[in-house]
C-alpha cells in the first residue's frame, strides 16, 4: 500500500493520498484517527467516494450519528447523510446551512456529546465562494499566553441557536423562532479537558454569554479568544475540488464556509462520528 501525508500549514490540517480502494483498510483508519488527534484536519483530494463509501469509512472511524434529522437535507435519500445544500426547490429553510457562514462548532446545542469528528464530500461546487476554513481551537488555547488560560480555565459559556443565528436575522419570525427553540440552550465550560489531555476552547457563534461575567464583559472575551483563534498560524482554508472528502476533529476546530449564491448548485454531503465522552 502506497500512502503519501504532507502537511496543509505548520499548525493545521494534513493531506492524504491514497487509492480509493485503500481507502476502507485498517490501515488507513488508524492514519486517519491519529492525524485528527495530531493534526485537527484531513483532506483526501478527489478520492470521488459514493454515499456508501463514505459511510462505509464514517464507520471505520467510528459510530455513526446523524443529529440533524430534523432541518431539510437532514434525511436525504440515503440514510445517515446529510445533504448541504442553499438550493431553494431542496432546502426552504435555509438559516441552519446560512448559520455555517460563521465560525462554529457542530453539536454545542445539542443534548448528545459533541460529534467527535465530521466527514464532508464535494459533490458540486461553487464557481465562486464555497471554500471551508478551518480553527484549531487546540493550538490556539496552547498558544494562549499563560495569565489568560488561568483567567478563562474555570469559566462556563452557554451556547444557543438564536446566538448561532444571529448573523442571518435581526428580526426572527415566529416561526423561526419555534424552530430554533427545537434546540434549547446549553452551558459547557469554555476550556475542555479532553481524555486525551488536550485541551479546547468551546467558542463560536453559537457562544452566547458567560454566566459568570457581565453580558459585554463576556461578549467582549467571547469575541477576543475567537479572533485568536482565528489568526492565520491556527487557520487552514480548504479549497473544493469535486470529489475531495475532509475529515475534521470537531471537538478541537472550529469551521465555517466562504458566502456562496444560493444558486451556485453548491452540493456535499456530510456525515458524522458520534461523540465518546460527555463535555465535563
Amino acid at each position: 500500500m502506497t500512502i503519501k501525508v504532507t502537511s496543509a500549514k505548520p499548525l493545521i490540517g494534513s493531506v492524504v493520498h491514497v487509492d480509493r480502494k485503500q481507502l476502507l483498510t485498517e490501515d488507513v483508519a488508524k492514519l486517519t484517527l491519529d492525524l485528527l488527534e495530531d493534526r485537527g484536519v484531513v483532506v483526501f483530494p478527489q478520492i470521488n467516494v459514493s454515499d456508501e463509501e463514505q459511510l462505509a469509512f464514517n464507520d471505520r472511524l467510528g459510530t455513526r450519528v446523524n443529529f440533524t434529522t430534523n432541518v431539510p437535507g437532514g434525511n436525504s435519500a440515503t440514510p445517515g447523510i446529510y445533504k448541504i445544500t442553499l438550493d431553494p426547490l431542496e432546502n426552504p429553510e435555509p438559516e441552519y446551512v446560512q448559520g455555517t457562514f460563521f465560525w462554529h462548532m457542530d453539536g454545542l446545542i445539542s443534548k448528545i456529546p459533541p460529534p467527535k469528528g465530521t466527514l464532508l464530500s464535494a459533490r458540486r461546487v461553487a464557481p465562486k465562494g464555497g471554500q471551508t476554513e478551518f480553527a484549531s481551537t487546540m493550538q490556539a488555547y496552547e498558544h494562549l499566553p499563560a495569565e489568560d488560560k488561568v483567567d478563562i480555565e474555570n469559566l462556563r459559556v452557554v451556547h444557543g441557536m438564536r446566538a448561532a443565528l444571529r448573523g442571518v436575522t435581526d428580526a426572527p419570525t415566529p416561526e423561526e423562532l419555534a424552530r430554533w427553540a427545537r434546540s434549547p440552550d446549553q452551558e459547557h465550560p469554555l476550556v475542555w479537558k479532553m481524555r486525551s489531555g488536550r485541551k479546547t476552547m468551546l467558542i463560536g457563534y453559537t457562544a452566547s454569554h458567560i454566566p459568570s461575567m457581565s453580558y459585554p464583559e463576556g461578549r467582549a472575551l467571547l469575541a477576543r479568544l475567537l479572533e485568536w483563534t482565528a489568526q492565520p498560524d491556527f487557520v487552514y482554508r480548504h479549497y473544493w475540488k469535486e470529489g475531495d472528502l475532509v475529515i475534521w476533529n470537531n471537538c478541537g476546530a472550529l469551521h465555517r464556509v466562504i458566502p456562496y449564491d444560493k444558486h451556485s448548485g453548491r452540493t456535499m454531503h456530510r456525515t458524522s462520528l458520534a461523540g465518546v465522552e460527555e463535555v465535563a
